[in-house]
Order: structure tokens, then sequence, then C-alpha cells
């Protein structure tokens, strides 16, 4: 497994001298790199189908969002992935325990190390880590590239709290498998992965190859309430609070009065009514 396509955001956050020494570490270790750049995202899965039998992996380095843009692809084609992690959160990588510097996720590469994992999907998207609704798309919408670019990771926090402080709660109605419930929430998220939003926990005993998905609505009345329930929520057991709805399945169906966007790894991408499910073993990457 020696032939490679490389997919390379170099407007990320690392710098190119980081990047560069990346490239000639993967070629001594005996990779054959072909690089192609990742200025427009939508190209991404064609430019993998077009390599589909002239490479034996596909390297991507870039973040969650980037990596996103890539999984239909990655999908199709069978392509093992290898994880470069340039981004602001990194979250797949965390994940996944892929080493943040560059040198050792490059190890884990040439290590060729592979573990099949789940994917999300909702409406004909796929996610790696988490798709959600509300405060979250907010968020997505003031975390400019700008933003991420000076403040890095602590960018999430701030702009959470700004996006708080201007949220107001939306009705909505989730199914899953005979069980229905309506909620009043300023947010409902469904995660795949372990991490999401800069290592923020989607539940306590969540993984990326437990075949399920882990919901969770959201439904504090005042500001003061996230306050208490961020710490949890690194950890992954916001469920104990009492204004936290926890919901775990294979599917999911969420429906909302009008229809509200709904982003998947830090993307706008579609849009409620909404039908969540997973996708077991969907893809296979290279691991520690």
């Amino acid at each position: 497994m020696n032939r490679a396509l490389l997919l390379v955001n170099r407007h990320a956050r690392t710098g190119q001298q980081q990047l560069e020494a990346a490239i000639a570490q993967l070629q001594s270790l005996g990779l054959v790199l072909t690089e192609e750049p990742t200025d427009h995202p939508d190209h991404l899965p064609d430019m993998i189908r077009q390599y589909r039998d002239r490479v034996d992996l596909v390297i991507v380095g870039g973040g969650d969002g980037t990596l996103n843009a890539a999984v239909q692809g990655l999908v199709e084609t069978s392509l093992p992935l290898g994880i470069l992690p340039l981004g602001t959160a990194n979250d797949l990588a965390r994940t996944l325990g892929i080493p943040t510097t560059l040198p050792e996720a490059c190890q884990v590469i040439a290590g060729g190390k592979v573990q099949k994992i789940d994917l999300g999907w909702v409406n004909g998207r796929y996610f790696f880590n988490v798709a959600s609704l509300g405060l979250s798309v907010q968020i997505t919408r003031k975390l400019t590239k700008e933003v991420k670019k000076r403040w890095g990771v602590l960018a999430y926090a701030a702009t959470a709290i700004h996006a708080l402080w201007e949220s107001r709660r939306f009705h909505a109605e989730i199914q899953s498998e005979g069980r229905s419930e309506k909620v009043r929430t300023v947010q409902i998220a469904v995660g795949n992965g372990r991490y999401y939003g800069g290592g923020m926990a989607v539940a306590e005993d969540a993984a990326i190859d437990d075949q399920r998905l882990d919901l969770y609505s959201l439904e504090i009345q005042h500001w003061w309430q996230m306050l208490a329930v961020l710490p949890v929520m690194r950890r992954g057991s916001h469920g104990v609070m009492p204004w936290v709805q926890t919901w775990q399945g294979k599917e999911f169906q969420v429906s909302t009065r009008r229809p509200r966007s709904i982003n998947t790894d830090g993307e706008i991408t579609t849009s409620t009514p909404a039908h969540f499910r997973v996708v077991p073993k969907a893809l296979s990457v290279l691991v520690p």
C-alpha cells in the first residue's frame, strides 16, 4: 500500500514548513505521493473517483470540514483514509487517537494499520463526528475562517457563548424505534464518533465503531444553565443534567415546525425534516 493521493489544504492553520516536512517524511517512509489541492472542497469526491485505480490510499491534510468534503468519494471507492490533522479542532483525529503532531501522524499512515469505522448519515449526507441543528448552526455561521485562524480552538468556546446569548428555544419532534417525544430545545445533536466542537464528547461511552448513534437535546431555558452543562459536556456525561435529554439508537427522525438548517461536521449541508441513521463499518481508516 504505497501509492497515495494526497489532498491537502494549504490554507490550514499549520504552517507551510511543517507541511513540506510532512510530505518529505511520507516520501522517505516509502509512499509515492500524487498531490492535488483542496481549494474547491466540492471537487474532492470526483478527484478521489478519478484516482480509484491509480492509488492504494487517500491521505487528507486538513480539518474535519475537509475530511467531510472527501467522504462521499472515499465510501464509493473503498480506498483507505490516512489523516494529516491540519485543522483547528481535528475532532476525528482525536476520536481515532491519531497524534496531532505531523511527524507522528505520518508514522501512523506509514504503519498501515487499518480500522473499519461507522459513518453517520442524514438526508443523503455522511458525517464522521456530529450532525446538529439549533445553537451549533449559529456557531458555524459565526465561526469564520478568520476567527478560527486567529483564536484556534478557543474560537469554539467564545463563539458558543456569543451564539448562546442570542439563541431561542424551538419546537421539535424526535422519533426513534417506536418512541416519540416533543421537545423545546436550543440544540439537537446526533453523534457518530466521540468528539466534536473542539474536544467535547457526544456521550461518555461513544465510539466510532459502536454501530449506533448518540442523540442529545439541550433543553435549557437560561444562559446560566449552559455554564453548568459545559464542564460535563467535555466528559460526555451531560445526560445527568435535568435539562438534557439523551437517546441512543441506529436511526432517528427529527422534524421541526419550519425547516431548520443542519450542520454535518461543521458545514451546513441539509435541513429538517431529517432522517438520521448509522452506516456500520462504512470506511477504512489508518490508525495507531
